[in-house]
């Protein structure tokens, strides 16, 4: 994993451009940075930038920018089958100088053209290729955008880079920021964030995920993807096969995820989705796995008990980083100062916290359980779709004696909600009218979900997958991890995975009030009975309060400090929510999207 930028265009970037730009990117890339320009048979610039975390291949002869005769790429992620590919491109006569995944990937391209090379790859990535003899620019995000593509288009051309402040130093000019999208994270939350092509700065836009983008040597463009997710539910699949399918595609997805000539360590909760990669990665792979944990201090999220029984039965390493308040307000602005935008959920000051301790043992790689509820059904709101369309009377019995006691949000306790009204989706955007008052403008803005077929349950998994929560945690996930210049790897973020998923019927994937029953039916025999046998969703999270103390008087001076957020924000609110004693949960959520956005305007303003 590495980090890149470039331009293509009519002006030529400055050398000084370049060397600031190479700077930025160094906990993307610690290893090596380069850069290399060109001219266009047309007389158009081109620049290609790029800064390497090795992960595999730690020689020199794989630094990028990479060439192979006219063919240059600067690449960021992984190509996990880069082994099998690479041995299809030798039997079809072609030699390799390195023991890289980019060569591979290079070759792919120009032997196969993007959309066969892109069809044949599973891994994640966002690369730039060009082509010196025809003189154009590719450039691709993967299927699930994994690894961000940002651009700027102007009249002189694009300008394109991993992080934002990339994209803003090789132009020499930082993008106003957009304030209609800072009120869109304060009323509506983090969900909504990708709803729209829309970003916390004016202009910026980002490349599609399973995409391509050519930019001929003339300086025209064509977008086009390369793959689409399609639902292809199979209802003669018998549950047995499902289960067994599934535990084969998991266990190769994590062995295609181990490739690596540097150490990985696993995030680790108490739940199903870490559990099932850990156990996998240990038992069936023979892997010496370290988890790592963050321990909160709220009941709600508190758990330790899990944890240490799958530590125990599994025999791991196991490293617990406990919440504390210590620093957390210079800690947070500096985090928002990398991301170039609000932190989205606090989860992610947590998570980085998670990631600093990962680089202080030294490892590189860190392996995530991202996407499991999305696939396999872990929501509560997904059970409750589950009983509109099975209209199943012992799941909805095992709903009311187990799932029903633990639900937070006031409009999930009821477990005919989408079966009276469908299309109800008023707990997605939790009191974001009451939000709303808290500004001097009030905000509003309906929810909207993209149409993935008449079945409400993977309408909503589908959404959450490429529209709403998924997006949000690679994004967070990114960032954190290369602060720390780790890579992120998410085995459940595969395409074997996720095509075999989508062929699942329904009825199968809740059973005797479990979520994710297939997932836990796979895991059988290999994950700890104790986390597979656990109803409750408890998930990574963590409440603000473990972090910030409102009640310490330089806490409060310092929330409610003189600051831009004030002419979008009534002061008077912040003062009362911040003197009550307990917030519930979606208050909790907004005052964290008040504090990160007083900080993004202070520091990006």
């Amino acid at each position: 994993m590495c980090g890149i930028a470039g331009y293509v265009g009519t002006r030529e970037v400055s050398a000084e451009r370049v060397t600031q730009t190479l700077a930025l990117m160094r906990r993307r890339g610690p290893d090596d940075a380069g850069a290399r320009t060109f001219r266009t048979p047309t007389g158009r610039h081109v620049a290609l930038l790029h800064s390497r975390l090795a992960i595999l291949d730690l020689e020199e002869r794989s630094n990028q920018p990479f060439a192979i005769d006219k063919g240059w790429i600067v690449f960021n992620g992984e190509i996990y089958n880069f082994v099998e590919l690479r041995a299809e491109l030798e039997r079809q006569g072609f030699s390799f100088r390195t023991s890289s995944d980019t060569e591979v990937m290079l070759r792919a391209l120009r032997h196969w053209g993007p959309r066969e090379a892109l069809d044949k790859a599973e891994g994640m990535w966002a690369f730039a290729a060009y082509d010196e003899a025809s003189g154009a620019l590719v450039l691709s995000r993967d299927r699930f955008g994994e690894k961000p593509l940002y651009f700027v288009e102007d009249s002189h051309g694009i300008t394109f880079g991993s992080e934002v402040k990339f994209v803003s130093a090789l132009r020499g000019e930082k993008l106003p920021i957009d304030l209609d999208h800072v009120k869109r994270y304060l009323v509506n939350g983090y969900k909504a964030l990708y709803k729209q092509p829309r970003h916390f700065f004016q202009g910026l836009q980002e490349l599609p995920s399973a995409s391509t983008m050519t930019i001929a040597a003339d300086g025209k463009r064509t977008t086009e993807h390369y793959w689409k997710p399609r639902l292809d539910i199979d209802e003669s699949m018998a549950r047995e096969d499902a289960v067994t399918a599934t535990r084969k595609a998991l266990i190769r997805s994590v062995e295609l995820r181990l490739r690596a000539d540097v150490p990985i360590a696993f995030c680790m909760s108490g739940g199903v989705d870490s559990n099932s990669l850990i156990s996998i990665a240990k038992k069936e792979l023979g892997y010496n796995v370290h988890g790592f944990t963050i321990a909160s201090q709220d009941a709600r999220y508190e758990e330790s008990d899990l944890v240490d029984k799958a530590v125990a039965a599994l025999g791991l390493k196991h490293t617990s980083i406990p919440t504390d308040t210590k620093d957390f307000l210079p800690r947070l602005r500096e985090l928002i100062r990398y991301h170039d935008a609000p932190v989205y959920t606090i989860t992610y000051y947590a998570h980085w916290l998670l990631m600093q301790s990962i680089h202080e043992h030294g490892y590189r790689i860190s392996v995530s359980g991202t996407a499991a509820d999305e696939l396999f059904s872990g929501y509560y709101d997904h059970y409750l779709a589950y009983l509109a369309e099975t209209k199943d009377p012992a799941a909805r019995a095992a709903w009311i004696e187990h799932v029903k006691p633990v639900v937070r949000n006031p409009f999930l306790s009821n477990p005919d909600l989408f079966a009276n009204d469908p299309t109800f989706r008023d707990h997605i955007y939790l009191d974001a009218e009451g939000f709303s008052q808290y500004l001097h403008e009030p905000w509003s803005e309906a929810f909207a979900e993209t149409d993935f077929g008449p079945s409400v349950l993977r309408k909503r998994m589908l959404n959450e997958l490429f529209h709403e929560a998924v997006p949000v945690i690679l994004h967070e996930d990114d960032l954190n991890a290369m602060y720390y210049s780790i890579e992120n790897r998410s085995p459940f973020l595969d395409r074997a995975l996720f095509e075999l998923t989508m062929k699942i019927p329904t009825r199968h994937l809740m059973r005797d009030g479990y979520a994710k029953a297939i997932l836990r039916d796979s895991m059988r025999g290999i994950a700890p009975d104790a986390i597979l046998d656990n109803r409750q969703k408890v998930g990574f999270n963590a409440p603000i309060f473990d972090f910030l103390n409102p009640s310490d008087p330089a806490t409060r001076e310092a929330l409610l400090a003189p600051s831009p957020i004030w002419d979008l924000v009534r002061k008077d609110k912040i003062s009362d929510l911040i003197d009550k004693a307990f917030l519930p949960n979606s208050q909790s959520k907004f005052l964290f999207y008040f504090l990160c956005s007083k900080m993004f305007l202070e520091e990006h303003g």
